[in-house]
């Protein structure tokens, strides 16, 4: 499934409005993913945005719309996939691209 181009576009133009200077887009988890300071941040994956927001996502699986990450059958820890349903307006989308910002200061990057 392709992502949605739209959803990467808006994505894009939040992490802008922050000035990141090291924002790098690859290609994952069947989308596109946006790692800031070399740490995966958030993803357009499908319709759905992907975002790690750290020990957060045990409330946020709790919400309409948000499911929690679900890799080789084990529930992935600091990872949420957000649906239209929790993003309607430009203040829940911005909310979650604010908790992922704000955990990627904490996030440790993958082992290369």
């Amino acid at each position: 499934m392709a992502y949605n181009e739209k959803l990467a576009d808006s994505i894009r133009e939040a992490l802008a409005e922050h000035e990141f200077t090291d924002v790098e887009e690859k290609k994952m988890f069947r989308g596109i993913c946006f790692m800031v300071n070399g740490k995966m941040c958030v993803c357009a994956s499908g319709d759905e945005m992907l975002c790690r927001i750290g020990p957060a996502y045990k409330e946020a699986i709790e919400k309409h719309g948000v499911r929690g990450m679900i890799r080789n059958g084990k529930n992935l820890k600091d990872f949420v996939f957000v649906s239209h349903e929790a993003m309607k307006t430009k203040q829940e989308f911005d909310d979650w691209i604010n908790q992922a910002l704000a955990f990627n200061k904490f996030a440790k990057a993958a082992k290369k």
